[in-house]
C-alpha cells in the first residue's frame, strides 16, 4: 500500500507496477503539481518518508536535478521515482515553491 500525501488531499492506493509517485497521484486524484515529466523542473519534488527500499534508485535526471544532501535525506522526484516492489510507501508532496 503507498500513502500519497499531496497539499491538501491524503489517499492510500495500490502499487501499480511500472507507474511513477507522479502517475500514481494523477491517477488517484491526489493534487500533485508538475510542470515537465522529464525531471528537469523538480516541480513535483516529494519526500518519501516510509519505504525508500521498495522504490527504484534515483536516476540520472534525479542525480542532475536533485543536491546529494537532498536524496540522502529521502527527497525524490515525483515523475521519476516508481515502486518497484510491494511494502509500505508513503510519499509526500514537498516542492521548493
Amino acid at each position: 500500500m503507498i500513502t500519497l500525501v499531496g497539499r491538501k488531499v491524503q489517499k492510500q492506493v495500490e502499487h501499480d507496477s511500472g507507474l511513477t509517485i507522479l502517475d500514481l497521484a494523477m491517477k488517484h486524484e491526489v493534487d500533485w503539481s508538475f510542470s515537465c515529466t522529464r525531471g528537469t523542473c523538480a516541480r513535483c519534488r516529494c519526500l518519501v518518508k516510509e519505504g525508500r527500499e521498495y522504490l527504484n534508485e534515483p536516476n540520472d535526471a534525479e542525480l542532475d536535478r536533485l543536491e546529494p544532501e537532498e536524496i540522502d535525506a529521502g527527497y525524490r522526484l515525483g515523475c521519476q521515482a516508481m515502486v518497484k516492489r510491494d511494502g509500505p510507501v508513503t510519499v509526500v508532496y514537498k516542492p521548493y515553491f
